[in-house]
């Protein structure tokens, strides 16, 4: 569910997967990884940075 919830609120934020990258601070493959189902398992902090750069919890971004 992760994965599509990330590239879901992505859109829904109206961000390129390049934007998401530099609003989180987070390389560009980071996230075309994540949501491509690359990294299965990703770091607590990435997803911390990820749910700020969105503003939702991480409970929103992780189960949707």
């Amino acid at each position: 569910m992760y994965l599509k919830t990330l590239a879901k609120l992505r859109k829904e934020k109206k961000l390129t997967q390049e934007g998401l990258a530099r609003k989180a601070n987070i390389s560009y493959h980071t996230i075309i990884k994540l949501e491509n189902g690359g990294i299965k398992n990703p770091k607590a902090e990435t997803i911390l940075k990820l749910a700020e750069a969105l503003k939702v919890s991480t409970d929103k971004l992780l189960k949707g």
